[in-house]
């Protein structure tokens, strides 16, 4: 068996085993959309005449799919650099791509099997989310999204060196950043600077992405533009990752 097939069957255990993580992975974004689903229920935002639940349901989608691979990756690294696992995974022939590489890999199947549950729960009648002819498309735009998060993640779980670090990091600057990117609020309801601000926000690009893919609002330039902002993103914080990563905290 290969180092990397090792270290995704390992991580997909342990992911399958910790059933509180697993619960509230895909529980807490659900219920920001409970919560912003049943307040705006039936209303539209008036400068676009479009019905709330097309912003909302891809916008917390988007930020669910990104909190996890932030965090997923975040605190393994630092656990693991932290009880000296990937100083011993280094005395071996495994290499650093093989590493990454399976937390990547489980990354990619959390995101997806989140965005299948939460549009299938915003697409119940109590919330009514209508999908457009090009939802496909959000598939690719997602597995960009998770990539250019995960690789956020690995700055963070190279940096923190405990739990606490880790939360505090990622959540300053992801809670803020659902805010500021639109997931929890259109954009079309801020102030034009707040909107301009966004655009230095890699999960203002996975939202707009997604919302056009789903919800028909933008077109397939609007598409583009968003996975061209993330590929942006993700060679930024990779180069970033790799400059910053540790195998070891004496190091």
């Amino acid at each position: 068996m290969s180092a990397y097939a090792a270290l995704t069957g390992a991580g997909y255990r342990a992911q399958v085993r910790d059933k509180a993580t697993l619960f509230f992975t895909f529980a807490f974004p659900l219920l920001f959309l409970v919560v912003f689903g049943l307040i705006f229920r039936g209303q539209e935002v008036e400068q676009t005449g479009r019905p709330y639940i097309s912003y909302i349901a891809p916008g917390v989608m988007s930020w669910g799919v990104a909190n996890a691979a932030v965090f997923g990756v975040a605190f393994t690294l630092m656990q693991w650099r932290r009880d000296d696992l990937l100083r011993l995974i280094r005395m071996t022939p495994t290499r650093l791509s093989s590493v990454l590489g399976s937390r990547y890999v489980l990354a990619l199947g959390v995101g997806v099997f989140q965005a299948v549950v939460f549009i299938a729960v915003a697409m119940l009648p109590l919330f009514g989310l209508e999908l457009d002819a090009r939802w496909p498309l959000a598939l690719p735009v997602l597995v960009l999204g998770i990539t250019a998060f995960l690789t956020i993640g690995v700055v963070i779980g190279s940096y923190a060196n405990t739990p606490e670090a880790v939360a505090a990091i990622a959540n300053c600057l992801m809670v803020p950043m659902a805010f500021l990117s639109g997931s929890f609020l259109p954009l079309d309801m801020m102030p034009s600077w707040l909107q301009t601000i966004s655009r230095v926000l890699p999960l203002r690009y996975l939202n707009d992405a997604v919302s056009s893919a789903l919800s028909g609002r933008g077109d397939l330039g609007d598409i583009a533009l968003g996975c061209g902002g993330l590929v942006v993103f993700t060679v930024i914080f990779g180069a970033l990752a790799l400059k910053t990563f540790r195998w070891s905290n004496s190091t």
